[in-house]
């Protein structure tokens, strides 16, 4: 059992924990993740770690509810504890000393982009933020983001806060004012990965994305998160999170993350009924 030391919503259905974990607290790098299960019958998921304190011996991950395990683990608060939770899992971020680095992310991804513009600025990169949501709502880690980069970006879809429109449309906003990126990190959505990465192709930017593939075990043995890269097969888990942007196919990865989309509607729809069950048995 992995006791939560610390839980709290930071956005509209977005929560943080704190959770102790010492040993891969000390092991932890930017770019890396856990796979956890909530109880003993829970499916496995992938969460990337956002932050750790070897010292303290926690780390730091955040959640937004989205599918029936997700919700699930948000119900929890500080003093709970998760059943079982095993990592640091992938290859750690390649940080290089490649002059300006832009670091994108939309929605959750900003967990895992801010580690890595942290270590971007500590090995002597310019470092800037663009953070993209749906709305204010959902935008998070805007001040953490700020004290580790040089200037952090804001669009939002409905234009509620910051820059109304996309995070391709701030890209072009900061290099028509001069700043050019040599590096370019993109993590969240699938779509607006693959936007950045055709984006940065044509303006010929080195970019690098971070693949949130469905995984079962986290270790390469399932083969759950393939994904062809470059023309080649390989296993997100083991051979990632993280690829040449240009080199992924968006497409064929977009096909995979839908495949059981029909029994994840079916598994939130039972959840939700069966806490709608019980709050209604619990108000009587």
């Amino acid at each position: 059992m992995y006791k939560i030391i610390k839980a709290e919503f930071i956005a509209t259905g977005v929560k943080s924990f704190k959770i102790e974990a010492p040993l891969i607290a000390k092991k932890r790098e930017a770019g890396q993740f856990i796979m956890l299960r909530v109880h003993d019958r829970g499916e496995r998921i992938p969460i990337t770690i956002a932050d750790s304190n070897p010292e303290e011996g926690w780390i730091q991950i955040i959640v937004q509810s989205i599918g029936k395990t997700s919700m699930h683990l948000n119900t929890l608060e500080t003093g709970d504890a998760l059943h079982d939770l095993v990592g640091p899992l992938g290859r750690p971020t390649h940080v290089d000393n490649w002059g300006t680095l832009v670091c994108i992310s939309g929605g959750v991804g900003t967990a895992e982009a801010l580690p890595i513009a942290s270590a971007g600025r500590k090995a002597g990169n310019k470092v800037y933020s663009i953070i993209g949501a749906r709305n204010k709502d959902l935008l998070i880690a805007e001040k953490e983001m700020s004290l580790v980069t040089d200037g952090v970006f804001v669009s939002t879809d409905d234009g509620s806060y910051g820059r109304k429109g996309l995070v391709t449309d701030v890209l072009n906003d900061m290099m028509k004012d001069g700043l050019v990126p040599n590096m370019v990190v993109a993590i969240g959505p699938l779509p607006m990965m693959a936007a950045v990465s055709n984006q940065t192709k044509l303006l010929d930017i080195p970019c690098m994305v971070s693949l949130n593939a469905i995984m079962v075990d986290g270790t390469g043995m399932c083969g759950a998160c393939r994904a062809t890269v470059d023309g080649k097969t390989v296993f997100v888990c083991v051979d990632g999170p993280e690829f040449d942007g240009h080199k992924v196919d968006f497409k064929e990865l977009g096909t995979r993350q839908r495949m059981y989309k029909k029994q994840e509607a079916e598994s939130t729809k039972c959840y939700l009924e069966r806490m709608a069950d019980e709050a209604a048995k619990g108000g009587n």
